[in-house]
């Protein structure tokens, strides 16, 4: 499995005032079954019924203990918002690689770069939200990694955060919502993680 050191963050583009004084739409890249990308479109619209094959990426960062750090969404996202999910998850910038977007977005949610990031694989599913009506339909880059900061959440993005093992998880999961897409992306990472965190982890 390779592993990328990720101590530095890269910039990626946000959204800008226009001159009306409204935000420019988020883009996201379209990609065909193989993960090629076939043009773009704005971020909702790619999540309106019946969904729009978009690429993605999902972040799983561990501690030295070997325990997963969980997010809760914040109550303000228009998509599943408090429910937990991964460490971090998002989408890269037209453009933008998978591995950079992921590295960006960890530090923008969590205030924090991990120690190392390491690619995963990749899983292609469709996922509604029930709650919201929007549909996940992803072509999502895994990744997994080592944590050794405090994470210092963004509140509009995380409303809490907690380190869990693979008890605690089932636990969790069994009690209260979770993402939608939570289950399947872990289980696609779990080799990967089970490299990283070694078999006395449990994952």
């Amino acid at each position: 499995m390779p592993i990328t050191p990720a101590n530095g963050q890269t910039a990626g583009t946000s959204a800008v005032g226009a001159p009306d004084g409204a935000a420019e739409p988020i883009m996201l890249e379209l990609v065909d079954e193989d993960g090629t990308t076939i043009g773009t479109a704005e971020k909702l619209a790619a999540h309106q019924p019946p969904g729009q094959l978009h690429r993605a990426f999902s972040v799983f960062l561990f501690d030295e203990k070997g325990r997963l750090l969980l997010q809760r969404r914040a109550l303000s996202k228009y998509h599943s918002p408090g429910v937990w999910s991964n460490t971090c998850c998002g989408h890269p910038y037209p453009g933008e690689t998978p591995f950079a977007a992921a590295a960006r977005r960890t530090a923008e949610e969590l205030g924090a770069a991990p120690a190392l990031l390491a690619e995963a694989g990749t899983v292609r599913y469709n996922h509604p939200d029930p709650a919201s009506g929007l549909v996940e339909q992803e072509y999502n880059h895994l990744f997994v990694g080592l944590l050794r900061s405090e994470p210092a959440p963004d509140p509009e993005e995380i409303s809490e955060v907690a380190f869990v093992t693979p008890d605690e998880l089932a636990e969790r999961h069994a009690q209260v919502p979770f993402s939608a897409w939570f289950m399947t992306v872990l289980d696609a990472a779990r080799p990967a993680v089970r490299e990283l965190t070694g078999q006395s982890a449990g994952w």
